[in-house]
């Protein structure tokens, strides 16, 4: 699974199996270069990590952390996830900023979670086997390489790939196989598979502006984002 997407993180390959749980991931080195190796676990080794992308705002997340008492062995933005799921649990995911899709396994909880950014600018693709097993991965190519994942066409989400020119969320072009929308988490726990929404986009605060105010709100956010 790892081998077919070593294009998305052509630096560094890492593991780690329990027996409950198996993660993977493939590195594009950005941030701590030496010390950002992936999977990585807290003080305690129970909250393993593998992620994708980058948090913007992890130096303030970790001094916040560090006044908390959680002790960082790297300079990695990755480890700021595994201290704040170690403080906050899933409500950590709405303090990061920047693009991601991430993997979060609870050794003492038998948990696995998994989280995509609020934009989906990080992909986030899953399925659930007939055996019970959860299978996710940043592409659907990784998932086809599980032995249990079938790949039969979801003609629904055919339909609507030639009809608007792509296919939207949840679905995917394989029959139960689907894409984590942006804004949401996914707890696996127990055979039982939870999909929630931790953002969105907040509509009604727009329905009184006329069509001028929402065009200049518009350019406002345009301009923000590209600072």
């Amino acid at each position: 699974m790892c081998r077919v997407i070593e294009h998305r993180g052509p630096d560094d390959q890492g593991t780690t199996l329990t027996d409950a749980a198996a993660l993977g991931m493939r590195r594009l080195a950005i941030i701590d270069l030496a010390g950002g190796h992936q999977p990585i676990s807290g003080e305690d080794g129970s909250i393993t990590v593998v992620f994708n992308g980058e948090i913007y705002n992890y130096r303030e997340l970790q001094r916040d952390l560090e006044a908390r008492g959680h002790c960082f062995s790297t300079h990695s933005d990755t480890e700021s996830i595994v201290h704040a799921y170690e403080e906050y649990g899933p409500a950590c995911v709405p303090l990061f900023r920047g693009m991601f899709a991430l993997a979060v396994w609870d050794e003492r909880e038998r948990k696995l979670f998994l989280a995509r950014d609020r934009a989906g600018k990080k992909p986030l693709y899953y399925t659930l086997t007939e055996r019970g097993t959860l299978v996710f991965g940043s592409e659907l190519k990784s998932l086809l390489e599980h032995p249990d994942v079938e790949r039969e066409i979801n003609m629904e989400a055919l339909d609507a790939y030639l009809t608007l020119g792509y296919v939207p969320d949840p679905l995917s072009i394989f029959q139960d196989i689907y894409k984590l929308p942006p804004g949401h988490h996914l707890t696996f726990s127990g055979g039982a598979l939870k999909v929630e929404s931790y953002w969105d986009f907040p509509y009604e605060q727009t329905e009184s502006l006329s069509e001028e105010e929402r065009r200049q709100l518009q350019r406002t956010k345009i301009c923000a984002h590209s600072r």
